[in-house]
């Protein structure tokens, strides 16, 4: 029975998979104007039910897979070494998540879609909340904090959240000329030292003080 039920849920993953890289692939590149969940299940040769059984809505289906990378990153941060600091637990769990995601490309184009279509961006969003819940769960267990009452876990696993938002908007523009890795890893290394302030950007041009 175990084995039925593990190859049970291996197909239902599976279905789930392809699904959400169907949705991707087709509002990539049919746009999601006119994107249906038919089209979606068509896509992936199942009926317009089974689709409904896995998402409510394309928008759903179409940022799935970066929820899903959510989960993956708190049950990694709960596997990691009892006795590492947070901050390195976050560093290590969260600079591969987003240097092994989907292709580069196809992100960006992804983020451009989310910024363009409001249910997407609200799918995106409440991915973001969902991935802070359970951070700071994960986080709570490890600190020796409550989650219900204590303001650190929720403080770092939001914090944590608003660093990945911000590398992943200023990645998107394409102006840095960095990778979205690097990029990140800067943010978290600016937030375990406390938000120090730069020092001040000097012009190229600009010659020795005069005296």
């Amino acid at each position: 029975m175990t084995d039925e039920l593990g190859l049970r849920e291996r197909k239902k993953l599976a279905t789930r998979r392809a699904l959400c890289d169907a949705a991707l692939k087709l509002a990539l590149d049919e746009g999601v104007a006119t994107l249906t969940p038919e089209r979606i299940a068509e896509e992936v040769h199942v009926s317009p039910r089974t689709f409904r059984n896995y998402f409510s809505s394309k928008e759903e289906a179409i940022v799935a897979g970066l929820r899903d990378r959510a989960h993956e990153v708190a049950d990694n941060l709960r596997r990691r070494p009892a006795d590492e600091s947070i901050w390195d637990s976050l560093r290590a769990v969260l600079l591969p998540s987003v240097e092994t995601g989907m292709p580069g490309h196809d992100l960006m184009n992804l983020l451009g879609l989310i910024r363009c279509h409001h249910a997407l961006l609200a799918e995106h969003l409440t991915g973001f909340e969902d991935l802070s819940r359970r951070m700071a769960e994960v986080i709570a267990e490890r600190t020796g904090t409550d989650v219900q009452r204590d303001v650190y876990p929720r403080l770092l696993a939001d914090a944590s959240g608003i660093a990945l938002k911000t590398s992943l908007g200023l990645w998107a523009t394409g102006t840095t000329g960095r990778s979205l890795a690097d990029i990140f890893g800067e943010a978290l290394d600016l937030l375990s030292r406390g938000l120090p302030i730069p020092a001040p950007a000097h012009s190229a041009d600009t010659g020795p003080p005069l005296g």
